[in-house]
């Protein structure tokens, strides 16, 4: 079960990285290789496989329905969010609930209710 899910998440990444579109243009041109061997030298049987000057229909066909993949992928338009202007000046309000608590006399660090630890604590990112 575990062996099936692994070879289905390679299947599915090697898909979407388009590696699919290299094993058929892989097979096309060993398909190729073979027929221009047939009846010409190695070389020449070699330079007309990869030339791009002799493609075969599965070479034809590989090539439209990437290049119809590629049409699709940048069909995608982005929406720009519009924002009315503001009518108002915003005004800020108290709750009203809102009591000011009254000021201290005098200020002292004596007056704090806990003094901070001696020595200060060795945090994790000093």
């Amino acid at each position: 079960m575990i062996r099936l899910a692994k070879a289905l998440a390679v299947v599915a990444l090697a898909a979407t990285l388009g590696w699919h579109w290299a094993l058929l243009q892989s097979i096309a041109w060993t398909t190729m290789l073979a027929d221009n061997l047939r009846h010409h030298s190695l070389t020449e049987a070699v330079t007309r496989t990869l030339d791009g000057k002799h493609p075969c229909p599965l070479c034809r066909a590989i090539a439209a329905a990437q290049k119809s993949e590629k049409k699709r992928e940048f069909t995608l338009q982005t929406q720009k969010l519009e924002f009315p202007p503001a009518k108002e000046t915003p005004v800020l309000l108290a709750p009203s609930n809102f009591q000011e608590l009254p000021a201290p006399t005098s200020w002292s660090f004596e007056t704090l209710p806990s003094k901070p630890p001696t020595p200060p604590p060795r945090g994790c990112c000093a």
